[in-house]
């Protein structure tokens, strides 16, 4: 059974509306790059924002 990764060793971000630190998730792996926000909230937020 191969191993794991474990959660700190996964590629971080922080999210520019909310300051807070969110990791890299397996459905996010092809758009990785284009990932700015931690959630659809801070999306929605920080897109009126602008």
């Amino acid at each position: 059974m191969p191993k794991r990764t474990a959660r700190r060793d996964l590629p971080q971000k922080t999210c520019p509306v909310c300051g807070r630190a969110f990791a890299w998730r397996k459905k996010w792996a092809k758009v990785w790059e284009e990932v700015r926000y931690c959630s659809e909230r801070c999306r929605r937020t920080g897109k009126s924002a602008r």
